[in-house]
């Protein structure tokens, strides 16, 4: 996952990053100011973890961002119900972390936070199409992590008037998108398929519904 500190005055940009023994930065290796010896620019990344809130007090106290938009989840729906518990501790309590990091760093004036939601908040929809008003309903752990985190976002927001909005996502496509998302993982088996590389390939659930849009848009 990757977060987003934003200085407004000279739009520095600080993130998160964690610690690999392979280089996991490659869907941003285009905005650093050297890619091949990863030299930063303007884009300073830290180290950290979600699940390690003395590091994300050290950073926030270092930093003093402007805004903080929160883009750090363990997002595949299927896998969160084989990694349930850390899905929970990432999304929804590393969510509180942040915001009490925050707190802690008396940055409660003067910090602007978003939090990056998601339509599988209605899960089991309750009317189409949805709207802010629809009833949540989440249908998996995923769902029910980022639950939490949308109303610890809301309590913070009522309870310390925190500038603190989450922003509803429905699914988002770019050539980013990772390979084992079902939209890249049709489109690179047709082309194997289609190569001979391969003779056919397996899906999860059929009867899924979803609304699909582009990430340029969504960033807007």
């Amino acid at each position: 996952y990757f977060l987003l500190f934003l200085s407004l005055f000279n739009f520095q940009v600080h993130g998160i990053v964690r610690r690999s023994s392979s280089f996991n930065t490659g869907r941003i290796e285009h905005l650093y100011k050297n890619s091949q010896a990863h030299i930063e620019g303007n884009m300073k990344l830290h180290y950290g973890d979600l699940t390690d809130s003395t590091c994300l007090v050290k950073i926030i106290n270092e930093v003093k961002p402007n805004e903080i938009y929160n883009l750090g989840a363990q997002s595949h729906v299927k896998i969160s119900f084989d990694l349930a518990e850390y899905t929970a501790d990432v999304d929804g309590v590393g969510t509180l972390r942040l915001l009490d990091a925050i707190k802690t760093c008396g940055l409660i004036n003067s910090v602007k936070f978003y939090q990056a939601s998601t339509s599988e908040l209605f899960g089991k929809v309750q009317e189409i199409p949805q709207k802010e008003t629809t009833p949540f309903y989440p249908r998996s752990p995923y769902g029910a992590a980022k639950l939490y985190a949308y109303w610890i976002v809301v309590n913070f927001r009522e309870a310390y008037n925190l500038f603190a909005v989450n922003g509803i996502l429905f699914n988002h496509e770019s050539p980013r998108r990772g390979a084992n998302f079902v939209t890249r993982k049709i489109s690179r088996s047709v082309a194997k398929i289609h190569l001979g590389q391969m003779d056919s390939f397996s899906l999860g659930n059929l009867d899924a519904k979803r609304d699909w849009g582009h990430a340029r848009d969504y960033v807007e």
